[in-house]
């Protein structure tokens, strides 16, 4: 589910980006950050905790708590709630 007429933000951007989270195609739009972008396509899930394996997802949406954490390319513990999605990004979870 996603936002597309905000009463004060007026029309979100609707130009659409592909990526891939786990090797599965999705679509978002330009500007929102990764987070944003799997939660609209239904994704909670964006990495397994490192000592009893367990689900995690957005907890805090800010940067803090870092519970979002996923592996874009190469580079691993990047933010998903911080980071802007973008055309052809590779994203994988983590932990597990």
């Amino acid at each position: 589910m996603r936002v597309e007429q905000h009463p004060i933000l007026g029309p979100l951007n609707t130009e659409v980006v592909r990526f891939q989270f786990n090797g599965k195609d999705y679509e978002g739009r330009n500007g929102e950050s990764i987070a944003s972008a799997l939660l609209a396509n239904g994704v909670r899930t964006l990495r397994y905790s490192e000592e009893k394996n367990e689900p995690r997802g957005i907890y805090c949406g800010i940067g803090h708590c870092y519970e979002c954490r996923v592996t874009v390319g190469s580079k691993r513990s990047i933010r998903a709630c911080m980071t802007e999605i973008q055309e052809g990004m590779k994203i994988e979870s983590q932990g597990g």
